[in-house]
């Protein structure tokens, strides 16, 4: 069944019993995070709320646990953050992925900052902000400051679609699913709603073998009535990702005896944008790299680092420098990064693992 026949029909004194089950449940049920407050008591500082929520997009709780308690201890205010070098940031953010999202963080720091260091308290005023989309903002609207948004993540669709059953394959279902789930959210406890709507996604309506007999909604779910709740959400066929080919290229010298490797920064577009990387042939998601190295040989392959990116795959060959030639690199963009401190520069994964596999081949040869 679509959206607007639910919605024809639809009987409030279920969807209110729905949020109240939900909310029942949530207060003995709450996930412990570190950027909530308990069920029912004041809400957490705005600006860790809009931090989380950046960060847990398309990154799960557990990846971001980390990250999250970094940022807050190392910029514990949202002036802190906007005072931060870029580069600083990102390297911060190296393994979190979806890099743009470090670059929106900087850049949303400092329009709040530049406005006295208050996150506007409605949607609208968020939304105005750089990188906040229409999930964050309504999750920070709720969250934050009490304010009846309707929230709608992966866990929220999940749960939503099984509850009305509803038929309409992703994405072409999300106007529908945000529909619903507006006719189940309180005017009352926004934030507690929210987050209640997650946690259920994310501990009992599971993708896969949900907890039905443990659901507080089990009782309103036309999904459960189908005998087949994990069929829902439906989802369109998948189209295969395109494999591109790459190569990314490790040069090391000695220098003063210390170890040196060069890398570059990606411009601030893009993807990878703005991170410090190892100097590749200009791969990109709509096409193979050059194969051009950036200085004249000798080379060899230390090997294939594979890595999937969300509309396409990379088989990346990392190849290795033997020459002497480095003068040549003083004309180009780039710095000598001591290779006992690579930790710190804050590569992304794919470059991570491209460095892995040339000191892997080195330690080996």
């Amino acid at each position: 069944m679509d959206a607007s026949s639910y919605t024809a029909c639809i009987d409030t004194s279920v969807t209110g019993a729905v949020s109240r089950a939900l909310l029942d449940w949530y207060d003995g049920h709450a996930r412990d995070l570190p950027w909530r407050a308990p069920p029912g008591l004041p809400a957490p500082d705005p600006y860790r709320v809009w931090l989380s929520e950046v960060m847990l997009q398309q990154t799960t709780v557990g990846a971001v646990k980390a990250y999250f308690a970094a940022f807050t201890a190392r910029w514990p205010t949202v002036h802190d953050l906007a005072a931060a070098p870029d580069a600083e940031v990102m390297a911060a953010w190296a393994g979190l992925g979806y890099y743009a999202r470090a670059r929106n963080l900087v850049a949303c720091a400092r329009a709040v900052a530049a406005n006295g260091g208050a996150f506007p308290d409605t949607e609208e005023g968020l939304r105005a902000l750089p990188g906040l989309g229409a999930y964050t903002a309504a999750a920070v609207a709720a969250i934050a400051f009490g304010r009846r948004a309707v929230v709608v993540d992966a866990n929220v669709e999940r749960v939503v679609t099984r509850l009305f059953a509803l038929e309409t394959p992703l994405p072409g279902a999300r106007p529908s699913i945000r529909e619903l789930a507006d006719t189940i959210t309180p005017d009352d406890r926004a934030g507690d709603f929210a987050q209640a709507m997650m946690d259920l996604g994310a501990t009992i309506c599971t993708s896969r073998s949900p907890r039905c007999l443990l659901c507080p909604l089990s009782f309103a779910c036309e999904g459960r009535a189908t005998g087949e709740p994990q069929r829902f959400p439906v989802k369109a066929a998948k189209k295969a990702k395109p494999l591109r080919q790459g190569r990314a290229f490790w040069i090391e010298r000695n220098f003063s005896g210390a170890d040196q490797v060069w890398l570059v920064q990606r411009v601030g577009s893009g993807m990878l944008g703005g991170m410090r990387a190892l100097p590749d042939d200009g791969w990109a998601a709509r096409a193979d790299g050059s194969g051009e190295e950036p200085l004249p040989g000798p080379w060899e392959s230390a090997g294939i680092v594979a890595h999937v990116f969300t509309h396409f795959s990379l088989a990346l060959q990392v190849a290795v420098y033997l020459g002497d030639r480095f003068a040549v690199l003083d004309e180009q963009p780039g710095e000598w990064w001591p290779l006992d401190r690579l930790d710190e520069a804050g590569l992304p994964t794919l470059f991570a693992k491209a460095a892995q596999l040339a000191l892997a081949g080195k330690d080996h040869g």
